[in-house]
Parts: structure tokens; sequence; C-alpha cells
């Protein structure tokens, strides 16, 4: 497992104009080439109708999987600026399809690739990117008494709280860096006091908001 990456929020889409052709993103995160083609087959559904609905796609940890495809238009100018632009921003895990609408109007080659990389930029702004940090959970679980305490020295502390159990006692669950875990754990006894039953739990990824 990657120590950090960055991929796409989720699904989204975003539309511009250029030269009266209307080109539409759509922007998906896609952790295997069959999830990849899936999307691609979803839109091209949805837009039967349209003129071309390229599309590209990068897979993998160490992007083993990428795949462009220009749907028609003239080779190297649609699929090619899509992945180009995914490659930029060492983006995982996404795939984007373009639907373009035709206005009468063409743009030749080099008025293609500027189109279909900007629908792609565009695209992902408005989805927003995403950098997924891999991180160990560990749960304290303590009295009710020391949970108000403890949730705002968490809240204004570097670490992320991840979620809270009410049980018997409070399970609460924090994401901290692998690097950290001695420190936090060192925190968490002296907050304490010792009164507070800790534990190692699995390593998962935190997703935090990023500008590529």
């Amino acid at each position: 497992m990657l120590p950090n990456y960055y991929t796409v929020k989720g699904y989204g889409e975003h539309e511009i104009e250029i030269q009266k052709s209307r080109f539409i993103a759509y922007i998906d995160r896609a952790e295997t080439e069959e999830e990849a083609q899936e999307f691609i087959q979803s839109i091209k559904k949805k837009h039967w109708n349209a003129n071309h609905n390229c599309s590209a796609y990068m897979i993998g940890e160490n992007d083993q999987i990428q795949k462009a495809n220009d749907d028609g238009e003239p080779s190297g100018t649609a699929g090619v600026p899509i992945l180009e632009v995914l490659k930029k921003k060492h983006l995982k895990d996404t795939v984007v399809v373009i639907t373009r609408y035709f206005g009468g109007i063409k743009l030749g080659a080099g008025g293609l690739i500027r189109a279909y990389g900007k629908a792609t930029s565009e695209g992902l702004s408005a989805t927003g990117i995403v950098e997924r940090k891999l991180m160990r959970i560990v749960h304290t679980t303590v009295d009710y008494t020391w949970l108000g305490k403890i949730e705002n020295e968490l809240r204004s502390s570097v670490y992320q709280l991840k979620e809270i159990h009410y049980l018997d006692k409070v399970e609460i669950e924090t994401f901290v860096e692998e690097a950290q875990t001695e420190t936090f754990k060192e925190w968490m006894v002296e907050l304490t006091s010792g009164q507070c039953e800790l534990r190692e739990g699995d390593m998962q990824y935190l997703e935090e908001p990023a500008a590529v």
C-alpha cells in the first residue's frame, strides 16, 4: 500500500462550450480496469447520440494501467490529452470521459488537444481532488468522564478524530501517522493520568482535500 497518493474525490461532471461545441466531462474513481470500462460504457449509453465520448484512465499503485480512446476524433487529439492531464496532476485510480456534441466549427488538431485538455482540467477542479494518506487507527478506551477533555484536545491537535463509539465505556478512534503512534499513545496516557486503554488497529487511508 502506498504511503500517500492523489485521486479524485468521487463522481463529478462539468460542461464547457468551445466554438459552439459542447464538452461535458464525466469523472469518477475506478480501482480496476473493469470499473473504468463500466463507467465509460454507462456514459456512452447515456450520450448515445453524441458525436464523441472520448476517454482515458490511469489505474494501479504504479500507474500500470493507462488507456486512452479518441472515439472517432483524429488520432491523438482527445484520449491522449485527457490522459496527459491525469499524469500531470499525478492522479491514480481515475477515469474520465469527455462527451462532445459538435457545434459546426472544426477546431483542428491543436484546437482539439487544447479543448479536451481544458475540459478535463476544469472537470477535475469541479469534482475535487483528494490526497489519501495511509494512517494507523489507534483505539482509545476511557470512562465517559474523560470524553469532553479528550475530544477538545484532539480537535485542536494535529491528529484526526475518526469515530467515537458509545459503549459501556467510550472508544475513540483516531487517525495517526505510523511514525507518531508511540508519541500519540504517550500523550493519551498523560491526558488521562494513565486511565485509558490503548490498542493499535488497522492501517487505513485518510482523505483530505488537495490542490493539485
